[in-house]
């Protein structure tokens, strides 16, 4: 298996005379991966694990994405779909619509997560049959986070601390020696935002519940998938448990906690071809301006560029071998010369 060093090595070699190697090295292993599972492959990645970029859309689970996946899913079958996911999370509601949109087209999904997928993006793992993990995957909580603007500026603070925030002042204010230190904090609190941090965790906990009762437990009888479900979902959301939004979940917490979680070690060849494809995804992001990339096993990518927002479409290739034979297949246009759509 190639290292990250050895993957950029041999980026580095194609260089003088490729100058899209990065993305022939990319592609050349997710097709690998794809002939040895014999199942239709998708990546789905953000450079959220490296830096350069503040703008938290152009990492983030958006409602943009369903037309990457609309896009890169164009020409596959419906038969099993595998999923390979690093990303931070994002919406909600736009995870529900990608999971809805793939799970109508794919019979089985198998979500790879070859270092971490956070928030929204383990909710989107839920969705599926099972999740393949190695033993430096992580997933983390699913509590919500409330976009607040505060005197320090606009931050990223969970439901459940404003919550229980809400509750220690208005058992605190029964006191009046203390109500002034409190009232400027809850001016920030608007009219709705109590309720809505109540439905945003309402809403995550029923996604969870639902995929994992209708797919990763579908094998269980209904009422035991169905409290099984619920179970892993309330624990998923509990920040009181958790204490930080961040925490990460390895492989052997996520089985305990009753995730439906195979080894990536087990398969020493799917190791292998995982992490080259995820290595030289990395090696991507660090070369280009790519900010995303939802690409498939055929070469059809949708992916964001971190310049003014930009959008580059790469076609599946009309010419060539097939993914995975070993045969040359048409080239690619490099990320250097992104196109604005």
């Amino acid at each position: 298996m190639p290292s990250w060093g050895e993957i950029l090595q041999e980026v580095g070699a194609l260089a003088p005379t490729d100058p899209a190697a990065s993305d022939t090295v990319r592609r050349k292993y997710i097709r690998a991966l794809q002939a040895h599972t014999g199942r239709a492959t998708i990546l789905y990645a953000s450079k959220w694990t490296q830096p350069g970029i503040s703008d938290p859309n152009l990492l983030s689970i958006v409602d943009e994405d369903v037309h990457g996946f609309m896009e890169v899913v164009r020409g596959l079958g419906d038969g099993g779909l595998d999923l390979i996911l690093h990303s931070p999370g994002g919406s909600a509601e736009a995870t529900e619509a990608i999971v809805s949109y793939l799970r109508a087209r794919f019979s089985g999904i198998r979500v790879i997560v070859p270092q971490a997928a956070m928030s929204a993006a383990t909710m989107l793992a839920c969705a599926s049959d099972e999740i393949v993990m190695g033993l430096h995957s992580s997933l983390g909580p699913i509590d919500p986070q409330m976009l607040m603007q505060t005197p320090l500026g606009i931050r990223m603070v969970p439901a459940q601390a404003i919550l229980d925030q809400f509750d220690q002042a208005q058992e605190d204010c029964k006191n009046p020696a203390k109500l002034g230190s409190w009232m400027p904090i809850l001016g920030q609190y608007g009219p709705a935002l109590l309720v809505q941090c109540q439905n945003a965790l309402k809403l995550s906990k029923h996604l969870v519940k639902d995929w994992l009762a209708r797919y990763m437990f579908a094998s269980l009888a209904r009422r035991h998938a169905t409290m099984k479900a619920a179970v892993v979902a309330r624990t998923l959301a509990d920040h009181r448990r958790h204490m930080s939004h961040g925490r990460h979940f390895d492989r052997a917490l996520c089985q305990s906690i009753g995730f439906k979680i195979t080894s990536l070690e087990a398969d020493r060849k799917l190791q292998d071809l995982v992490l080259s494809a995820f290595h030289s995804t990395m090696v991507t992001f660090n070369m280009t301006p790519a900010a995303k990339i939802i690409e498939n096993h055929l070469g059809r990518a949708f992916i964001k560029i971190a310049m003014q927002g930009q959008v580059q479409l790469i076609p599946q290739p009309t010419r060539g071998g097939k993914p995975g034979s070993g045969e040359q297949v048409a080239p690619f246009p490099p990320l250097t010369a992104p196109q604005k759509s």
